[in-house]
């Protein structure tokens, strides 16, 4: 009996030794109300009837970014990732259809950019 009972203790310790605590340190990410200061972005509203596709126009070989497509009447926040904060830029929205184009040229983005069509 007493060699069992050293035995159980001798395993109980050795599961206390190896099933130890860690030390675990756990943080909060960032806010998306905090990213949202960080990235440009454009408080975009389509005053059409029809839907249109939203680009920032860069002049680096990758051409027109798209950002979103935006439903006619809709006002959206449109995060543009990619750009830094504060290059000059182009705006672009095209009609769903491709019937109608408007443009924005020399914008230098920040947080909550506006920008309205038509």
């Amino acid at each position: 009996m007493r060699k069992m009972r050293g035995v159980w203790l001798a395993g109980a310790l050795a599961l206390s030794v190896g099933c130890g605590g860690r030390r675990v340190n756990v943080q909060t990410g960032e806010t998306a109300a905090a990213r949202a200061g960080a990235e440009p972005s454009i408080a975009f509203t389509n005053n059409l009837t029809q839907g249109v596709n939203v680009y920032v126009v860069t002049g680096t070989a990758g051409g027109d970014l798209f950002l979103r497509q935006v439903a006619g009447g809709a006002t959206e926040s449109l995060m543009v990732r990619g750009v830094a904060r504060g290059a000059p830029v182009g705006l672009k929205a095209t009609t769903i259809d491709g019937t109608r184009t408007y443009t924005k040229q020399n914008v230098v983005l920040g947080p909550g950019y506006v920008w309205q069509v038509p």
